[in-house]
C-alpha cells in the first residue's frame, strides 16, 4: 500500500499530470511489487505564491510525500527513490534538483482500509521485501 501526494506548481501538472503518474506508478510497481491496480495519488497543484522554495529550483520542482506500510527493507526503500529520480527524470525531464521525495512508513495496524486494519487485510503482493 502507498499513498502518495504530489505537490507542484500548477502550470507544470496540468500540463504533465498523466506522465507524472505513470512515471510514478511504474516506480512503485519496479521496486516495491504494487499491482498495476494500486495506484493512489493525490496532486496539489499550487500556485506560485503558495509555493515557495529556494531560487535554484525551477518551475518543475516536485515534492512527493510517500505514505508506506512499514516493513520494507532499507535498500528496496532506497532502489524506490533511485526509480522515481530516474522515471521521472525520463518522463518529464525533470532535473534532480527539481524532486524531493519523503517516504513515511507507518505501521500497518495504523492504516484504515475498506472497513479493517492495515494488518488485517490480505494483500495480493509483499509489503515486507
Amino acid at each position: 500500500m502507498a499513498q502518495i501526494k504530489i505537490y507542484e506548481h500548477a502550470p507544470f501538472v496540468q500540463e504533465h499530470r498523466q506522465t507524472i503518474s505513470d512515471a510514478i506508478h511504474a516506480a512503485s510497481m519496479q521496486a516495491l511489487g504494487l499491482p498495476e491496480s494500486k495506484r493512489f495519488h493525490r496532486f496539489f497543484a499550487l500556485d506560485a505564491q503558495d509555493f515557495m522554495h529556494p531560487d535554484d529550483r525551477s518551475g518543475q520542482y516536485l515534492i512527493l510525500e510517500i505514505h508506506l506500510f512499514q516493513g520494507r527493507r532499507s535498500e528496496t526503500l532506497r532502489q524506490y527513490i533511485r526509480h522515481l529520480q530516474m522515471q521521472l527524470g525520463e518522463a518529464v525531464k525533470l532535473s534532480p534538483n527539481d524532486l524531493e521525495v519523503t517516504l513515511v512508513e507507518t505501521p500497518a495496524a495504523h492504516w484504515g482500509i475498506r472497513g479493517q486494519l492495515g494488518d488485517e487485510l490480505q494483500l495480493s503482493y509483499e509489503v515486507t521485501k
